[in-house]
């Protein structure tokens, strides 16, 4: 073991590995600072660069992305107002106050400093639990990993949002997205409809950014405004917000803990460690007046646990398979597209992997605190930019970023589709992070099911791991359902449902249970093995969603929506983004993405004609830039056949 340890720090302090590191660590700024991605659609994103690397320089990238997310969404919750992710929301409660009042760059660098010390002891308890995880793996086979994972599905989608029930349909859904394409064990189409494009599976890639970056663009959008509504001064006081840091190091210790514990449990993690760790430093002050109106105290405690749950959220990821958010969901992907199969092996035979992971991750968290601090200035002049004159370039990159799935036509049209349907999901209060890492987990499950049910018959569900973690799902789901808390996702913060009367929801829990039926008609014909799956999770589906509406039309009504779910300014909205397909069976992809820009900044944006043209112009180059870089030849249009 020792031999694999300095195996991989040799692997570390290598030139490639370490540029690698730097280039993750320098996008996740970026999409940290940016609203509208997160952390899950940075991570896909990033995922058809990867495919092709050397797996030590792309779990390089895939690390230095996922340490610096909490860090650099630090700059939009303090000198914006708008979370940065779900898991900065409660630094905006005392950062936006305190930048208001003229100390931005005292709240950024308390936070800063306390999200490296998180980091840091993040990185060291996960340390810490692969020693501890070395003989407990070995006693768990397929079926042991089965209940594992439908454990931590149950925690996920009981703890991912206000309804518990619509929280297990997203999941099941998710699961039944993951069963399009061939089944694992006899190779028969489920789901596709007899589509070319579905015949190989839906792309992670282009599920993560549907779900996740276009119905965050189209909110933004709306906002038809700067993006804070009131610019932020930075003022002094850099070694004073370090010092504020130091000085509370009882309270950076406290909330590292909590956010490594909390970050472990699937479905909790980054959804609510911010609100823990900031409730807990208001019940220990003794003068809680200042909190909620600008405390140091309210920024250190939301960042240092925001970081050290990014390696908590490791532990069931690298050891289990078990991603607990969307952004490690689209980790566990990326690792398997490498090559590295996440699992008991990986505390076993591939041990210098995961501290080659341990020690990216602490060194990612270093480098990006420091960079963070460095571009402050820069990062601050951002948010006088309305959001309108942002948004073609980032629709842009979410197009190009889809189109990398399978370089086929299908994947704007898929990537169009899933983001109109998250977007309902996203306003009618149906959480979306339980369906991603239901999708990711389809395959894995269904092996675990096959292989158990092969082996053991229906003998495995005595085994006596396996019925302590039927207990444990058991408990999980009755206190989850119990709870009053309503969580927010990794990637963007879900709101309830807030159209009047119940006849929408219905609408959308039918549709979702009737997606359900279709996938247990559909395997109808195919052999038991094939269809065993489909039938379960399919059957799942129809329940919650029966449970769920017979709950919704029992309790009283809701009270009247301070805001319609709908408007017409999200319609015309997702009408641009719908128009770039047509515009692009015309023109080609560049060209349809240039004129699209042009037309979306004179009309949206409201710039004139020469610097509408000009952003136009810089945005194909980027992305023509990265084309050339991965050799992808874009999807043409009618007018390239013309003479």
């Amino acid at each position: 073991m020792l031999d694999q340890v300095f195996s991989a720090l040799g692997v570390l302090m290598s030139t490639e590995h370490l540029l690698h590191l730097l280039i993750g660590v320098g996008v996740g700024i970026i999409v940290g600072i940016l609203p509208g991605l997160g952390g899950t659609a940075g991570m896909a994103l990033l995922l058809p660069f990867v495919f092709g690397m050397d797996p030590s320089s792309a779990l390089a990238t895939m690390i230095g992305l996922l340490a610096v997310l909490a860090t650099a969404d630090t700059f939009t919750s303090v000198l914006m107002g708008i979370p940065g992710s779900a898991g900065s929301q409660a630094t905006v409660m005392d950062g936006f106050p305190l930048a208001r009042a003229g100390r931005a760059r005292q709240a950024l660098s308390a936070a800063f400093a306390a999200s490296l010390i998180g980091g840091l002891l993040g990185a060291l308890a996960l340390s810490g639990f692969v020693q501890i995880a070395r003989p407990l793996v070995l006693m768990f086979g397929a079926p042991e990993l089965l209940m594992l994972t439908v454990f931590g599905l149950s925690m996920v989608g009981v703890l991912s949002g206000g309804n518990w029930l619509r929280g297990l349909a997203a999941c099941g859904l998710g699961l039944l997205l993951g069963n399009i394409g061939p089944a694992p064990a006899t190779g028969h189409m489920r789901l596709t409809f007899d589509s070319i494009y579905l015949s190989s599976g839906l792309p992670l890639v282009v599920l993560a950014l549907g779900l996740f970056a276009l119905p965050e663009i189209v909110d933004l959008l709306s906002r038809r405004s700067a993006i804070a509504e009131r610019a932020a001064p930075l003022g002094t006081g850099w070694l004073t917000g370090v010092r504020d840091t130091l000085r509370h190091w009882g309270l950076v210790l406290r909330s590292a803990m909590i956010g490594c514990i909390v970050g472990a449990i699937p479905g909790l993690g980054g959804a609510v460690v911010d609100w823990i760790a900031y409730g807990t430093a208001v019940q220990s002050a003794r003068d809680k007046s200042r909190f909620g109106k600008g405390d140091i105290r309210g920024v250190i405690a939301p960042e240092a646990a925001n970081n050290a749950k990014e390696g908590g959220a490791l532990v069931p990821t690298l050891i289990f398979g078990i991603p607990g958010s969307g952004g490690t969901a689209v980790l566990l992907g990326g690792l398997v597209l490498i090559g590295i199969q996440p699992g008991p092996r990986m505390v076993t035979q591939d041990i210098d992997i995961v501290y080659l992971i341990i020690w990216s991750l602490a060194l990612a968290n270093v480098i990006g605190a420091a960079v963070c601090i460095g571009i402050t200035p820069l990062v601050s002049r951002v948010t006088e930019i309305r959001y309108a004159i942002l948004a073609p370039a980032m629709i842009g990159i979410v197009m190009f970023g889809a189109f990398q799935a399978t370089r086929n036509w299908g994947d704007l049209i898929a990537v169009l589709a899933i983001g109109a349907a998250a977007f309902v999901f996203k306003r009618m209060g149906w959480p979306r992070p339980p369906l991603l890492i239901g999708f990711v987990l389809a395959g894995g499950a269904e092996v675990y099911l096959y292989q158990s049910v092969q082996l053991y018959g229906m003998d495995w569900l005595g085994r006596p791991i396996v019925m302590i973690l039927i207990a444990l799902t058991a408990v999980s789901v009755f206190f989850g359902a119990r709870s009053k808390v309503s969580t927010e996702a990794d990637a963007g913060a879900e709101e309830t449902a807030t159209i009047p009367g119940r006849v929408p929801q219905t609408i959308l829990t039918a549709t979702v249970a009737a997606i359900g039926l279709l996938a247990i008609v559909d395997a109808w014909s195919i052999p038991w093995i094939s269809r065993l799956f489909p039938f379960v999770i399919g059957g799942a589906v129809i329940a919650f969603c029966g449970l769920s509406l017979l709950v919704d039309w029992i309790r009283p009504a809701p009270g009247t929506p301070s805001k319609p779910a709908f408007s017409l300014i999200n319609l015309r909205h997702f009408a641009w983004i719908a128009g770039l397909l047509p515009l692009t069976a015309v023109a080609g992809f560049l060209p349809a993405i240039f004129l699209f820009s042009v037309a979306f900044l004179l009309i949206e944006g409201r710039l004139r004609i020469l610097a509408a043209s000009a952003i136009a112009l810089a945005i194909v180059a980027v992305l023509w830039t990265l084309g050339y870089a991965l050799t992808i030849r874009f999807p043409t249009g009618l007018l390239d056949f013309m003479p």
